[in-house]
């Protein structure tokens, strides 16, 4: 894979779970203590982010480091958090879930 479309593929994830927590750019860039337009040239895939920012963005954004460099989450500690989290829901939460997994694998 060319190095400038796995960045644009990398800020793409970065943009989408910050537009999923509600969060700007500005708030983002103030959780991690960088400039706004890093935000930006990191979501529009122009810059590589730093180690240190990476780290600060997964803990901010909830998301693993395998999950913004791949767009896979290789962990089983990831996918054990997950079943949990779903072994508290009630059966309609859990039919629900179930719904949205299936539509989700339909469109790839």
């Amino acid at each position: 894979m060319e190095k400038d479309l796995l960045l644009v593929k990398m800020g793409a994830r970065i943009a989408a779970r910050r537009k999923a927590l509600g969060m700007t750019q500005e708030e983002l860039a103030e959780k991690i203590d960088v400039s706004i337009p890093m935000i930006s040239n990191l979501e529009q895939g122009k810059k590589a982010i730093r180690p240190e920012n990476l780290v600060k963005i997964c803990s901010v954004l909830g998301l693993s480091a395998d999950f913004i460099l791949t767009g896979k989450t290789a962990s089983r500690e990831d996918a054990a958090a997950l079943f949990d989290g779903i072994d508290a829901l009630d059966p309609e939460e859990i039919a629900l879930v179930n719904r949205l997994i299936a539509y989700m694998r339909s469109k790839k």
